[in-house]
């Protein structure tokens, strides 16, 4: 699963959702880096794209190379504190929607609290680790279950913010996000040719300003 090439997509110009003296917000494409990656030929990320156009952006948070959408970046050092604190502490409130094998068995909404590790053996790949793992905590709401195809649509809201934490979560209620190559079947995998995890609906307060923001992203599946 490592050995595949990194070949990010065309760089066919930033899709900017919002923009002000503090924040720079775009919508990254599946298959993109957030920021550069070890070795030769992982350079080319949004980070970079980013700040060619904004020398001021820097990173905050960041998106699995295989999920798209909703990035903000902050611009200049103070927005960036100040956005990396309201982060840590949960003041900003993120919406993903995935794409997942077969048809929901289990209720319509609720929480999935499952702790967290590194499985270190075969890292970067996390974990369920009921003795050592970090408190994880998922909100999920069932949009649709189209059963011909064997799929179900889920809102989710990381309320923890784990490393595949989502990734994670959904392979252990027995429905991996369909294109996951880490945490998929072969079944799950061949549905897609991209991970269908997509971060579509941020909403905090801007830095300095205070203005409430809220910023949407469909999802392109």
């Amino acid at each position: 699963m490592h050995a595949t090439p990194y070949r990010p997509p065309a760089h066919d110009g930033l899709s900017i959702l919002y923009r002000s003296e503090q924040l720079v917000i775009v919508d990254k494409p599946s298959g993109l880096l957030s920021v550069p990656g070890r070795g030769e030929g992982k350079k080319d990320c949004l980070s970079r794209r980013v700040q060619a156009e904004y020398p001021d952006a820097l990173i905050v948070h960041r998106l699995d190379m295989g999920t798209s959408g909703i990035v903000v970046m902050a611009r200049g050092a103070d927005a960036q504190r100040e956005l990396s604190v309201m982060f840590q502490e949960r003041r900003v409130h993120k919406r993903y929607q995935a794409l997942v094998e077969g048809a929901w068995s289990a209720a319509p909404e609720g929480e999935i609290d499952l702790p967290i590790s590194g499985d270190w053996p075969r890292r970067p790949k996390q974990k369920i680790d009921h003795a050592a793992g970090r408190p994880s905590l998922t909100r999920y709401r069932v949009l649709e279950i189209d059963t011909a195809r064997g799929v179900s649509r889920i809102e989710l809201d990381p309320v923890t913010g784990r490393s595949h934490q989502l990734r994670v979560h959904l392979e252990a209620m027995g429905h991996p996000i369909l294109g996951d190559d880490f945490y998929g079947t072969p079944a799950s995998c061949a549905k897609a040719e991209r991970l269908m995890l997509h971060a579509c609906d941020i909403e905090f307060d801007e830095p300095l300003t205070g203005r409430a923001l809220r910023i949407e992203s469909k999802a392109p599946f």
